[in-house]
């Protein structure tokens, strides 16, 4: 499993980020995590507003920084 947290660097995105790997330890799931910051790379997704959550190439959420357990059913949806 890829999980990008897409944000230039803003407090939520920095959250996010955190909460994504707290999700996945305490899930005990196995995951390349990648930040990504270039505001291109970015808009390579479609996405205008960020924090943004994509797991396996798909925009998850975008504008706004899910909660732990919003987290945690993505990353379930992506297993099964």
């Amino acid at each position: 499993m890829k999980i990008k947290v897409l944000g230039t660097g803003c407090a939520k995105c920095d959250q996010l980020e955190r909460d994504v790997i707290n999700c996945l330890a305490e899930m005990d799931v196995a995951a390349d995590v990648e930040k990504v910051k270039d505001i291109n790379k970015i808009m390579d997704y479609k996405v205008m507003l960020t924090p943004a959550l994509v797991i396996n190439d798909k925009v998850k959420v975008s504008g706004k920084a899910p909660k732990k357990t919003e987290i945690e059913k993505l990353i379930k949806e992506e297993l099964s």
